[in-house]
């Protein structure tokens, strides 16, 4: 199975300011029609650790996921989080095996 996902840690203050923020970036890359909008996002937040959260973001792969990184509105993107952010975020980046079951 091909496939690669991206977790992002991170702490904030200002969830809905971070929720506003992706929701922007999302819009603008859909309005733009643009091939290179990732498979599937997830945000989540951690029931027994308040104000940490985990963005999941799906990819076709490795590679399409770095050309993601590299493009200039992902900089912008990244930098406008990170003062939403309190404290640097972590990055997991998983080759993805396997997937169980189609529930969404």
């Amino acid at each position: 199975m091909a496939g690669f996902v991206q977790i992002i840690e991170y702490r904030t203050s200002k969830p809905d300011e971070v929720a506003a923020l992706g929701d922007e970036f999302q819009k603008s890359r859909e309005a733009d029609n643009d091939s290179a909008v990732p498979g599937r996002g997830m945000t989540c937040a951690d029931r027994d650790n308040p104000g940490r959260y985990f963005t999941i973001v799906e990819f076709d792969s490795y590679d399409a996921a770095m050309e993601n990184s590299k493009r200039s509105d992902t900089s912008e993107f990244a930098a406008k989080m990170m003062e939403l952010c309190d404290g640097a975020p972590t990055f997991y980046n998983l080759d993805l095996l396997q997937v169980q079951g189609t529930k969404n």
